[in-house]
């Protein structure tokens, strides 16, 4: 007997013909002689809904509110899958992520996990039930519901796989698996069998949304083996796993945009020891996400500072630099908001030379020029004007030959 975590999606769950489709699948592996435990997103687009009922009730909804709100979306879903279950005969429990054992910290709407009891849920696996998990959600030390983030159904499934010391983590999307570059834009995109922990790592953090960071570093640190797979059509997905030699023989695994981020420019800043520590420092206690970050050189005693947060964060950025204006740390500010970042990760990166010039050759090709870089051992990102996103991704998977089975 194995024990099988299972995660599924927002679109696998959006309706009760969907539901009852899982329902079905679940049930195919119960019978099987497996235990099971599944994870569900909200239905559809249940989240963004009700942020959008939120803003229409005030444009600053406070964070602990929100997320007693937006938790009920999984909570609806596990209700509708438990019951659907049950319609089969099948017995069937379901629980949220408090009752499940997950405790967070006190991060409201960006909680991390920081422990999770096991002992309800073994219990019920030893009952013979099928358990249904709401994504998304834990308890804090101060036991208020938070909520992990977007994408944070996927990191609670591969927490409770790691805690359970599960068989196997699979998470089923919408799509068929992980692939070398968005297929909505790139048509030539081509479905990866396999792609280690920190590639997808990089992609994630590239802007690949088929996986939430956190969950990859969850997976990465305890050692689960993820499948991505379509919760559409019964085939192979893509294994996320550690890194072997052979893998290494891909220099470029994928490529990947996010054009949901903002430069910003604090201009004229003191170029002396300890600034940049201060205005980090700030940034850090509020909750804001840094990205990329360039100085200039100075020749004057001050400098510009350019760097880059998510969209999502800049209202809390703005506080920031207003706070950090008063105390005179830099003259004036500059926001950008018509940006993307464009990323090539892979890691055979780290034994071939000449791969960011053949990044940047393929870019000048479509005379798209570029504002900022930053590298790592696996991956390149260049920020570049929004319109030429697109573009971009086409041109580096086509310079690449990403298209090409390896």
């Amino acid at each position: 007997m194995s024990l099988i975590v299972q995660k599924f999606g927002g679109t696998s769950v959006a309706n009760p013909e969907c539901l009852r489709r899982v329902a079905d699948w679940v049930l195919d592996v119960k019978k099987k002689g497996n235990d099971v435990v599944v994870i569900v997103s909200a239905m559809g687009d249940t989240t963004d809904d009700l942020i959008a009922l939120a803003h229409q009730i005030t444009p600053e909804p406070d964070d602990r509110e929100m997320d007693v709100l937006m938790a009920t979306g999984e909570q609806v879903a596990m209700a509708l899958l438990t019951m659907a279950l049950h319609a089969k005969g099948a017995d069937a429990i379901s629980l949220t992520g408090p009752q499940a054992g997950i405790r967070t910290d006190a991060m409201h709407r960006k909680a991390k996990i920081l422990a999770i009891n096991t002992r309800r849920l073994r219990r019920h696996l030893r009952e013979g039930h099928i358990v249904i998990v709401a994504g998304f959600q834990g308890l804090t030390p101060a036991r208020d519901i938070a909520t992990l983030g977007r994408g944070g159904s996927d990191a609670t499934a591969v927490a409770l796989a790691a805690a359970l010391k599960a068989d196997r983590c699979q998470i089923f999307k919408d799509v068929e698996g992980i692939y070398s570059a968005d297929p909505r834009i790139v048509k030539e995109a081509r479905k990866l069998d396999e792609i280690t922990y920190d590639e997808m790592l990089e992609l994630a953090g590239s802007g690949a949304q088929v996986l939430m960071s956190r969950s990859i570093e969850f997976a990465k640190k305890y050692g689960v083996q993820l499948e991505v797979l379509s919760s559409f059509e019964k085939k192979p997905g893509t294994i996320v796993k550690e890194e072997v030699k052979s893998m290494e023989d891909v220099i470029v695994r994928g490529v990947a945009v996010d054009k949901d981020q903002v430069k910003i420019t604090l201009e004229h800043v003191p170029d002396k020891p300890g600034v940049a520590a201060r205005i980090f420092r700030e940034f850090a206690g509020a909750g804001v996400n840094i990205d990329m970050i360039i100085q200039n050189s100075s020749a004057t005693g001050r400098t510009d500072i350019s760097f880059t947060i998510p969209k999502d964060d800049l209202q809390k950025a703005k506080s920031v630099m207003h706070s950090l204006a008063t105390k005179t740390v830099f003259k004036s500010i500059n926001m950008d908001n018509d940006i993307a970042k464009v990323s090539i990760v892979g890691v055979g990166m780290r034994g071939h030379s000449g791969v960011a010039s053949q990044m940047f050759k393929a870019l000048a090709g479509q005379n798209i020029n570029i504002l900022m870089i930053s590298t790592s051992e696996i991956k390149i990102s260049v920020i570049i004007r929004k319109k030429f996103a697109a573009a971009a991704m086409r041109a580096l998977h086509q310079a690449f030959k990403l298209n090409r089975k390896k």
